[in-house]
């Protein structure tokens, strides 16, 4: 049985982008420029898988960036009022963006997921307005304030350092996110997801399972706010942008809704493509070229890219018969 699951596609396929992950930057080299693509790439993996995490238990949002860019000031003013190393406020920047996510989940856990969607999304608009207007003082307005970086400039081969460190959480993120899915927990999510009504029936309480999604979820986001901000040395509003709150759902989509791999392969696939139009001078263009990637996704697969292997084997069989 072990060497079945040894010899598993899927198993082998895991372990070759392991070892691709690990060794890619070894290639690279110094160049700041790839490793800055890497390290954003992981970066929205973990963001993207998070946002994914949350339509497992049949609930949607539109506007994510808002505990992205929450996650990102929360650390960041720990880490400049306390004197915290970035590494520690990642934790502190992801438990608030929970705590605020729990409380958004309370008061809109009862509703349809698009109705939900659509609360997240102004939310995410309300709290940019909050942060530039009200919290000025604090966060400084449009122009926002500096940083410290996730690993300090003066060590060398700092920027190499900082993609191991991420790629190490991207890693254990994506396996909590597996143990969850596999578990009890995953399952009842699974059985809310399909048929809330079967669910209760069942014996299951929608309610705290909805609400431990979306603070997993939030607590995630984040954390991945945390890293970019701290990838930059930055932060301004900028963060609780619509185009940040739109990414996740890009990816997951394009990848694979409601799959593990799905997050992985969509944000690796899109941030390959911008950003391979943008260096052959696509800049405005590639808009158009994702967007109609996109569209025949959503027609021609609709359970996204990880599904082309399952197609294809689908048209042989047929053509043996």
């Amino acid at each position: 049985m072990k060497i079945s699951n040894a010899r598993d596609p899927r198993t082998l396929l895991t372990a070759a982008f392991l070892v691709l992950a690990f060794l890619i930057p070894l290639f690279i080299g110094s160049n700041l420029y790839y490793l800055t693509i890497l390290i954003l790439m992981l970066i929205f993996i973990i963001y993207a898988s998070a946002w994914n995490f949350l339509t497992f238990s049949g609930q949607g949002s539109l506007g994510h960036a808002a505990f992205f860019g929450l996650g990102g000031y929360a650390a960041s003013l720990l880490a400049l009022r306390l004197g915290l190393p970035p590494l520690v406020t990642l934790v502190f920047g992801g438990a608030f963006a929970a705590v605020i996510g729990i409380l958004i989940g309370l008061t809109c856990v009862r509703l349809r997921e698009w109705f939900l969607a659509m609360v997240t999304f102004g939310f995410a608009v309300i709290i940019q307005t909050l942060v530039v207007s009200q919290l000025a003082p604090v966060t400084g307005g449009w122009d926002g304030y500096p940083v410290p970086k996730l690993v300090p400039t003066s060590i060398p081969g700092y920027l190499m350092i900082e993609y191991y460190l991420i790629l190490i959480i991207a890693i254990a993120v994506i396996l909590i996110f597996h143990y969850l899915l596999k578990s009890r927990i995953g399952l009842a999510l699974a059985a809310i997801r399909e048929n809330e009504l079967e669910a209760r029936a069942a014996g299951i309480n929608p309610v705290p399972f909805k609400l431990f999604a979306f603070g997993v979820s939030a607590f995630v986001t984040g954390i991945a706010g945390s890293l970019e901000i701290f990838h930059f040395g930055y932060i301004t509003p900028e963060i609780f942008g619509i185009d940040l709150s739109f990414w996740p759902i890009i990816y997951s989509i394009t990848g694979g809704l409601g799959t593990l791999a799905g997050p992985i392969v969509g944000t690796i696939v899109v941030t390959l493509l911008w950003d391979g139009l943008n260096a052959v001078g696509l800049t405005y263009a590639r808009f158009i070229i994702i967007g109609v990637l996109l569209v025949l996704i959503i027609i021609f697969l609709p359970r996204g890219l990880v599904s082309i292997p399952e197609e294809i084997q689908k048209r042989i069989r047929r053509k043996k018969s």
